[in-house]
């Protein structure tokens, strides 16, 4: 799995914090939210995690249902 690359976070002066990637707003955390957001993008991978809270990241199971028999062509 390719790592993620090209988000980017901003916080905002009203505790607010808006994900981007590639310049294209992604999602917008507010509240308790932003803030557990915050907390886990300081302590990990920070491209990691703004993919998984944005939901723009691969689940595993795509090569399994690529090659279900209902996907072939």
């Amino acid at each position: 799995m390719p790592r993620p690359s090209g988000f980017t976070y901003e916080q905002h002066a009203d505790a607010s914090v808006t994900i981007t990637h590639h310049g294209r707003a992604a999602g917008t955390l507010r509240g308790a939210r932003a803030e557990k957001f915050l907390a886990e993008v300081e302590s990990g991978d920070a491209q990691l995690v703004m993919a998984r809270w944005t939901g723009a990241y691969k689940h595993g199971n795509e090569r399994t249902a690529r090659d279900h028999p209902r996907n072939r062509r």
